[in-house]
C-alpha cells in the first residue's frame, strides 16, 4: 500500500516538472520574440534599401556615406555662467551636444573636449542677458559658438570637426 502511494506520488510529480518546463521554454520564447521586435529590425531597413533603385536615392545614399554618417558629441557638464543685463546679472546653464560628421571627427572631438569647452565658455560668457531672452539673441549665440568652435579646431586639428553646436538645454535666471 506504501507503494501506491509513492506511485500516485511520482504520476502528480511528472506532470507538475512537465509544466514547469513548458513555461520555461515559453518564457524563453517570448523573450526571443521581444528581443528581435524591439532591437530595430535591421532586416526591413536593408529590404527598403534593397527595393530603392532610383538614380537619385543612390546618389543621395552614396553623398551620405561619403561625408560620413552623423554622430553627436555630448559635453560631459553643462556650462554655468554669469552674464550682464540692462537691469540685473543673470545665471545662465546651457547643456550642449556637437554634431560631427564619420568616426574620425567623432574620435578628434571626443580627444579634444577640453578645448572645445573652452573655447565654448569663451563665447558664452562674453554674450549679453538681454540678447539671450530672445530665440533670436540663442541663435545668434549658437551661430557665434560654432564659428568660434570651427575656428579654434582648424588651429589645433587643421580642419573643421564640428557641424553644429546643439543646445540640449537652456536655462537662465
Amino acid at each position: 500500500m506504501a507503494a501506491e502511494k509513492d506511485l500516485v506520488i511520482a504520476e502528480g510529480g511528472g506532470k507538475k516538472k512537465w509544466i514547469i518546463i513548458g513555461a520555461a521554454v515559453l518564457v524563453v520564447v517570448l523573450a526571443v520574440a521581444g528581443f528581435f521586435m524591439f532591437s530595430g529590425g535591421s532586416s526591413t531597413a536593408e529590404a527598403d534599401g534593397a527595393s530603392q533603385t532610383s538614380a537619385g536615392s543612390d546618389q543621395a545614399a552614396g553623398a551620405v556615406e561619403a561625408k560620413g554618417s552623423a554622430l553627436y558629441v555630448p559635453l560631459p557638464k553643462p556650462f554655468v555662467f554669469n552674464v550682464p543685463g540692462a537691469s540685473r546679472d543673470r545665471m545662465v546653464q546651457i547643456k550642449v551636444q556637437l554634431l560631427v560628421r564619420g568616426d574620425n571627427n567623432h574620435t578628434l572631438a571626443m580627444r579634444h573636449i577640453p578645448l572645445i569647452e573652452g573655447a565654448l565658455l569663451e563665447t558664452f560668457s562674453s554674450s549679453n542677458a538681454d540678447e539671450l531672452v530672445t530665440v533670436a539673441g540663442r541663435d545668434a549665440l549658437k551661430n557665434k559658438a560654432l564659428s568660434d568652435l570651427q575656428q579654434a579646431m582648424i588651429e589645433v586639428v587643421g580642419s573643421v570637426v564640428v557641424d553644429e553646436v546643439l543646445f540640449t538645454g537652456f536655462v537662465m535666471q
